[in-house]
């Protein structure tokens, strides 16, 4: 083994022992001590999986081991780790790799770590998890957990037997930490600013959220490398089981906090999809190919190809009407970004997320009146979550009043990782995830896969 500055690169060889060793971190209850989570990237296929390790945590050791696949992907993968160690506010991993065809069994075999980090080709996500909480390892996993209806029962059985086990596996669903969003959700806590949710409709649902994306586009600052596989249906997942996972967790988080929803809680109404079409040109831009691998040449119409990346799902909660769309563009218009429209209708007023060019493209959070709601009621509320958010404020709008937020409580989308990642961290200490995340993680799957199954 030689040991470069910053990578260890492990060369294949033959497995190791499936005995565990004696010091198995995987039978140490955590406490809260410097470096007690040991962390293992499994098959880093997306750039979330290197946000995770954007910054440090004292509880997490800054040895972290990847296994996956040789390729690109893992390159990439460490090359934005590398960024981070010598950015403006360096981190310090250390990165031990062990890549060759067998990268799942090794990591199996050598149990270097305590805690899986995904976040990659979707097609096995349900897979690598069922894999991780068969041999007793925790899971931090990006969205979505689960892209087949097929699938759906196995993620199923395989949360109950982490819960059996006393193991976490948690999504990252990083938009509840957007600050306009969790304003949003505490307002409508506020009955004599907000009324009651009402129940809505299909043509004008009690809560709609509409996220909208794009291929090309910057990450920490370097122009964003997609993988091809990113770009087939059956490795991404469509939109309507990827990018909408975070919309209906927003959704279920929003209309009923803190409370367990259970899939019989729920229906599915309505769901449909369409294709957002690439020529050879933009994929080569957004991919560094030069042509279309084979294995997306049945995705082709003509000389485009068709990801099926859009979807809009409506649904019920409890019998309150919601509605989850996702838009993928090839690209933003100058100055523009990913863009997050949202608005919860109350009996007394509106509040609306807007994310347009009126906004800067910023997300701003507006309390729209459908009543007669006075602005002392409206200052009430602001003061009343100053512990919680402090240094809100509001001023006048055209349609009511917009919701002011300082500079210090704006995180970007990159930082929101870390802030899930120290939310898990403290779920470890506890030894278990609230029911209500327990019981909603799975409704929330279940959602975007019947909604799925209808789109087709």
């Amino acid at each position: 083994m030689r040991i470069f500055p910053l990578f260890i690169l492990t060369t294949i060889m033959g497995c190791a022992s499936s005995n565990p060793p004696a010091n198995d971190p995987t039978t140490t209850g955590f406490r809260g001590g410097a470096g007690e989570v040991k962390l293992i990237t499994l098959d880093p296929g997306h750039f979330h999986a290197g946000l995770v390790q954007k910054k440090m945590y004292e509880q997490v050791d800054p040895t972290v081991h990847v296994y996956a696949p040789p390729g690109d992907d893992v390159q990439q993968h460490l090359g934005r780790i590398e960024r981070y160690n010598s950015g403006d506010n360096p981190t310090a991993w250390k990165e031990e790799v062990y890549t060759g065809p067998d990268y799942l069994d090794r990591m199996l075999a050598d149990r270097a770590g305590n805690v899986v980090v995904l976040s990659g080709n979707n097609g096995r996500k349900t897979e690598y998890i069922e894999a991780a909480v068969d041999n007793g390892l925790n899971v931090l996993a990006d969205k979505p957990m689960v892209i087949d209806p097929a699938e759906y029962d196995l993620l199923k059985s395989t949360l109950e037997e982490a819960e059996e086990k006393g193991l976490l596996v948690y999504d990252i669903m990083t938009e509840r930490f957007e600050i306009t969003t969790m304003l949003q959700r505490a307002l409508s806590q506020q009955p004599e600013l907000f009324g009651e949710l009402v129940k809505g409709s299909v043509d004008e649902p009690a809560i709609s959220k509409e996220s909208v994306h794009h291929f090309s586009k910057e990450v920490s600052g370097a122009p964003l490398i997609r993988p091809a596989w990113f770009f087939d249906v059956e490795q991404q997942g469509e939109g309507i089981v990827d990018v909408a996972t975070h919309l209906v967790d927003l959704i279920l988080w929003e209309t009923f906090p803190d409370q367990p929803i259970g899939v019989e809680d729920v229906e599915v109404v309505r769901a449909r999809r369409w294709a957002t079409e690439m020529d050879l040109g933009q994929f080569s831009h957004v991919t560094g190919l030069s042509e279309f691998p084979d294995y997306l040449r049945p995705r082709m119409k003509g000389d485009k190809l068709e990801v099926f990346a859009n979807g809009e799902i409506d649904f019920t909660v409890r019998g309150v009407h919601g509605k989850a769309s996702v838009i993928w563009n090839y690209e933003a218009p100058p100055g523009a970004a990913d863009t997050h429209y949202s608005i919860m209708r109350g009996t007394k007023a509106n509040l609306v997320i807007r994310q347009d060019a009126a906004q800067k493209y910023t997300p701003t959070l507006y309390v729209e009146p459908v009543g007669a709601l006075t602005e002392e009621v409206l200052k009430a509320a602001i003061e009343e979550l100053q512990d919680q958010f402090p240094g809100i404020a509001y001023r006048g709008a055209d349609s009511g009043y917009e919701i002011t937020v300082p500079a210090d409580l704006r995180t970007g989308h990159e930082d929101h990782f870390g802030q899930v990642t120290e939310q898990y961290l403290k779920y470890l200490i506890d030894g278990k995830i609230p029911e209500w995340e327990r019981t909603n993680m799975l409704t929330k799957y279940f959602v975007t896969t019947e909604a799925y199954k209808m789109s087709r």
